[in-house]
């Protein structure tokens, strides 16, 4: 609610601002049972999808089969060993998620807005989950705290997602004749390129580090980094309720609707490349153009708006405009 001060004497008479009172609501309790369970269940579906990119890659076969079940299960559990060897993928990939939400979590308790724990999403799909999300259930008051709460999970988790990659591409090997038989290619974003091109000014002659990525059969932690890396561009995209919407209104709250439209247009035109962007702006008008109710004012010191900047860096590091090569409109007149 705002209410003006009431008028002063016209010798002291000064122009008052409204103030506007933000009611926290009460700390809920905490549902420390749903956050274990979800966890749980995450860990076995990307133990699953682990164990076959595991299987896969030491016996030359293709990474991704469509002839297989996009989600083996019942070949996971057919024989415990086999869970085990989706650990290393699992461990990674559930890092990399947890970075980027512990990011934004600990930015809410630095500004003591309420926040959930990290809700991670068990999904039977070809990663074996759909992420993780916290929710914030108190008011956020200021641009400054929305800004450091909404970049804090991107950088975050790229962070650890490059520290991965690093490592991973050393364990990755040169694509075997069996293995090239995919029928899932990955599209690459720039980070890759980059990571394995620095990697290969140090590396030994003959090292798949000297290899077009393309040559180069991705260890599964890789493509738990490449994940992580495609998590980060779809969560930096600026517009609505995602971490680069956010950005955006700390940054120029005027421009925050036109910027989310202009988003949603750019990811239709981008289903030349792959069908799913459709989904994703479908998603994003679903959730409508709105923003949290952050006070206009203050403005956002430089330091921010050049940290805004790193944001647009991250976001064209990762985002991978054919994520699923050959899934998009220029596909159909091949």
């Amino acid at each position: 609610m705002s209410e003006p001060n009431p008028p002063l004497a016209p010798s002291t008479f000064e122009l008052y601002r409204p103030v506007e009172v933000f009611v926290a609501p009460l700390p809920l309790k905490r549902r420390y049972w749903l956050h274990a369970l979800l966890l749980l269940l995450t860990i076995f579906s990307t133990l699953v999808v682990g164990a076959r990119l595991q299987y896969n890659f030491d016996h030359n076969l293709p990474a991704f089969s469509l002839e297989d079940s996009i989600f083996p299960w019942r070949w996971a559990i057919g024989n415990p060993s086999h869970l085990l060897l989706g650990i290393p993928f699992s461990a990674t990939l559930l890092l990399i998620l947890l970075a980027h939400e512990m990011g934004h979590f600990l930015y809410c308790v630095r500004y003591r807005v309420w926040a959930t724990l990290p809700f991670f999403i068990p999904a039977p799909t070809l990663i074996g989950t759909f992420g993780a999300f916290i929710r914030i259930r108190s008011p956020i008051r200021s641009r400054a705290a929305l800004f450091d709460i909404g970049i804090a999970g991107p950088i975050a988790g790229f962070v650890v997602a490059v520290v991965v990659l690093a490592f991973a591409l050393t364990f990755s090997k040169p694509m075997a004749y069996m293995a090239a038989g995919s029928d899932i290619h990955l599209g690459y974003p720039l980070i890759f390129h980059l990571v394995r091109g620095a990697l290969a000014l140090v590396a030994p002659a003959g090292s798949q580090l000297h290899l077009s990525l393309r040559h180069v059969y991705l260890h599964p932690t890789a493509v738990a980094a490449w994940v992580g890396m495609f998590a980060t561009a779809l969560n930096l995209l600026p517009g609505g309720q995602l971490d680069g919407g956010h950005i955006v209104y700390s940054v120029a709250p005027r421009i925050h609707r036109r910027v989310s439209r202009i988003t949603v247009l750019l990811l239709v035109l981008m289903t030349i490349f792959w069908f799913g962007w459709l989904v994703w702006s479908v998603l994003l008008m679903a959730t409508g153009m709105r923003h949290p109710q952050v006070p206009v004012e203050p403005n956002l010191d430089p330091q921010r708006r050049i940290l805004a900047i790193f944001a647009v860096v991250m976001l064209a590091l990762t985002f991978i405009p054919a994520p699923f090569g050959g899934t998009g409109v220029l596909s159909l007149f091949r």
